[in-house]
């Protein structure tokens, strides 16, 4: 099935049922056809169809969208040319296209008629409406597209090729059907098809800024290695393990439930011996750091007791086995701990007893016990401003607290159907409760709850996989960004969540290479800002620690992307006491500005004059002649011996190294740049051998020991002084530009090693004719003396 685009020579080809779509540049001349793409597609094909051209985003250098028909879904397919978008429109990309006003009546036609349908612009900017005059009987394409798409349109998001500049291995959405990079990578455009999309409507909702989301493994300095005894069985209501800015906690397999401490300042290959440990003598079933003291440690066992532990300053120098505090209360096991967000030493806590407990860690007490639960309590969380607690249970309800007015909810509603497992958390300011869990089918869902009405049920969800695991929450409040994975999971989802539909705005995934057994997040000061890092965690595995960074791809770093990174709040500061909270006091953070002193917001940076013009795609995509890359090369070294009287190169600051040194060094340089440019590099050398060959052959006598050096060398004697600008050959003038050219084309200041060769070369080649020349000047020896030394 073909479609073809006349305006940019594009054409796509597929097959019913196949699951890949080839895309191929058609041209007049050889080689005719040039494969683009090579898009392998997450279902087979049922069908394609062509958007119109005027549907497309032309400010993102979209050139073609075609829309794939499979079993369930309509996926769109994004071609790219690879420029930067919102900046101007790309006229060489865009000739003018038909209209849609037709050119002639049936009846014109019939009688002769050959008009053609008149072109359009396809520039935003000057765009004509279209006529409202139609010809009789022809009725409005309703369902077309509209021509003006908004720069906010949702780009198609998930399988891209490895070309693009925004993609990697961690964003792929399916990383054994990512599609191929070994195709039409010289092409320029990249196929974007989406497999996220449910249906065509997903094309027009809104944009996430941060849909390119990537998710990058920090340097190996940065790690814990060689971490062995991980405790893997950890309950499904824990996280797995937990950290703070300064410190680690991992729990161990060892007996009595001890828990190893990590400094983050200490990172690198942990000991083989036993390390000094927290014993806390009965099986761990939660743990928690508390958010405004970092050496304070709160630890739930199967024993329905809480014990807080008090880590020395600087780390376990020895192994801890009395408590600080014991908290008791609780008639079974407890299954989770959680921190008030605002009041110090304000502790909830989740049981078997089907009971959440408030305890005051100031005095030890237990202060609040609410119920109205029936099951079992999967998970819990503080509201923003600290007023409210949220819970979801295992009857399938979700229930809103307000513990210091009633031990009973507030507000009961609908929960996740299944009953494997499930996380809440507070988003959009408070607004919305965001519930991963299962649905009747197993599936991991996400579900958003309004925090006003629970009664209603979800107003919105967006299902993700079938895993065994629940899918831990981490919820950035500064970007509305929500970061999830599950224990045992490869994959970690990322999601942006906005208060009106479609409310889930599915970003770019990061993928690991083993599966994780935890992921922990740091405080927003410990990312860099200049590297516009909106997150940072800690990947737990089975040997290692490993720091992950969460970045958005921006073009102007230097600047503070200050749409990216609002105020952000000082949530590691207490602003109340659990005694004064209890009262009846509210508590807010205060926030902070994460802008160096030394960085301009991108908000006030001066506006990016475009410069640089592009050319055709075509352009790049033909080959060049033998001719055309003779001239190009030729072009290029006039133009940088034009520079000759510039600034100085950084090499000619370099102390304490000889002349001779460098020349042997660059020589070394010159000989592993052949190697590395491999057969591609001898086949440019054949054929200019075979050109200089033929050059010579061609001249005739015009000199035979001239011919002979240009064969050693592959280089006529008019290419050579041409490459190094030499109207006459002085030994003086020729090493002064082989010198200078030899510096400039150094792979260091942006030269290549191609051109270094051709200077090179150039230089034997003068040497030799130079050689000629003196020996043609010196006096012939008698013939005597000929005979006399005949190895001569």
């Amino acid at each position: 099935m073909p479609l073809f685009d006349p305006d940019s020579g594009l054409l796509t080809v597929s097959g019913m049922g196949d699951s890949v779509i080839d895309c191929f540049e058609v041209s007049a001349t050889e080689p005719f056809l040039s494969q683009v793409s090579h898009c392998l597609t997450e279902a087979p094909t049922r069908g394609v169809a062509m958007v119109p051209k005027l549907a497309l985003d032309v400010l993102s250098c979209e050139v073609m969208r075609v829309l794939q028909l499979t079993d369930s879904f309509i996926v769109p397919i994004n071609y790219h040319v690879p420029r930067k978008s919102g900046q101007e429109f790309h006229a060489d990309l865009y000739p003018d296209t038909l209209g849609r006003t037709a050119a002639m009546s049936a009846a014109e036609w019939w009688k002769g008629g050959e008009k053609q349908v008149e072109k359009v612009s396809v520039n935003p900017s000057n765009r004509q409406k279209p006529n409202n005059a139609k010809p009789a009987n022809q009725t409005p394409a309703k369902k077309e597209l509209p021509s003006g798409r908004s720069k906010e349109e949702a780009p198609v998001r998930g399988c891209s090729t490895s070309s693009s500049p925004l993609s990697s291995t961690s964003s792929s959405a399916a990383p054994s059907r990512s599609p191929s990079s070994t195709s039409g990578l010289s092409s320029g455009f990249l196929p974007s098809p989406s497999q996220s999309a449910k249906a065509i409507s997903s094309m027009l909702g809104p944009s996430s800024k941060f849909r390119h989301l990537q998710g990058a493994v920090l340097h190996r300095d940065t790690h814990f290695t060689n971490l062995k005894g991980l405790n893997l069985t950890t309950p499904g209501e824990c996280d797995g393990f937990c950290a703070n800015r300064h410190r680690v906690a991992v729990p161990l397999a060892t007996a009595g439930g001890q828990i190893a401490i990590f400094e983050l300042s200490q990172a690198g290959k942990l000991a083989d011996t036993g390390l000094p440990t927290i014993q806390n003598s009965v099986n761990v079933a939660d743990f928690s750091w508390d958010p405004f003291n970092s050496h304070r440690l709160v630890v739930a066992g199967d024993d329905a007791k809480i014990r807080v532990w008090q880590v020395p300053e600087g780390g376990l120098t020895e192994t801890l086995t009395e408590p600080e505090t014991i908290l008791q209360g609780h008639t079974e096991k407890i299954y989770s701990v959680k921190f008030h967000p605002l009041a110090s030493g304000l502790l909830a806590s989740s049981s078997y007893d089907q009971t959440v407990r408030l305890w005051n860690l100031e005095s030890g007490d237990e202060v609040k016990a609410l119920r109205g639960h029936q099951d079992q309590i999967f998970g819990m969380a503080w509201s923003p401003d600290g007023k409210h607690l949220a819970t979801v249970c295992k009857d399938g309800k979700l229930r809103i607290y307000n513990p210091r007015k009633s031990v009973d909810p507030v507000q009961e509603g609908a929960g996740p159907e299944g009953h494997r497992g499930a996380r809440v958390v507070w988003v959009c300011d408070g607004k919305y409760l965001m519930v991963s869990g299962f649905d009747s089918r197993s599936e991991r869902t996400l579900y958003l709850h309004s925090a006003e009405s629970l009664s209603s049920g979800a107003i919105a969800s967006a299902p993700t996989d079938v895993s065994p695991s629940t899918l831990i929450p981490f919820y950035d409040p500064d970007t509305s960004v929500v970061i999830l994975t599950g224990k045992g999971d490869t994959r970690v989802y990322i999601f942006e969540i906005v208060p009106e539909a479609p409310y889930f705005l599915e970003c770019a995934s990061f993928n690991s290479s083993e599966p994780h057994k935890g992921l922990a997040f740091l405080p927003k000061t410990e990312c860099v800002v200049q590297e516009v890092e909106v997150a940072r965690g800690l990947r737990l595995s089975k040997t290692s620690i490993e720091p992950v960074a969460f970045r958005v791809p921006r073009v102007r770093k230097e600047f503070f992307q200050d749409d990216v990174y609002p105020d952000t709040a000082v949530w590691w500061e207490s602003s109340l006491t659990a005694s004064a909270w209890l009262a009846g006091s509210d508590g807010k953070h205060h926030s902070i500005s994460l802008k160096p002193k030394d960085m301009t917001p991108v908000s006030e940076a001066p506006k990016e004059v475009q410069v640089r013009k592009y050319l055709p795609s075509s352009h790049y995509l033909e080959e060049k002649t033998d001719e055309q890359k003779k001239d190009e090369l030729l072009s290029a070294m006039i133009g940088k011996l034009g520079n000759m009287d510039d600034n100085p190169l950084p090499q000619e600051s370099f102390q304490g190294v000889e002349d001779d040194e460098w020349a042997k060094y660059l020589a070394q340089i010159i000989v592993m740049g052949a190697q590395v440019v491999g057969r591609a590099f001898a086949r440019a050398l054949r054929q200019e051998y075979a050109a200089s060959q033929a050059a010579a052959e061609a001249r005739g006598r015009a000199g035979q020991q001239s011919a002979a050096a240009s064969s050693l060398t592959g280089m006529t004697l008019q290419e050579a002084q041409q490459i190094l600008n030499m109207a006459t050959l002085t030994p003086e003038e020729l090493q002064k530009n082989y010198e200078h050219l030899f510096k400039v084309n150094d792979k260091a200041v942006g030269g290549s090693f191609y051109l270094q060769s051709k200077v090179v070369r150039a230089k034997e080649r003068l040497d030799e004719e130079l050689s000629i020349q003196t020996q043609d000047s010196q006096p012939k020896p008698p013939p005597e003396q000929k005979q006399q030394t005949p190895e001569t």
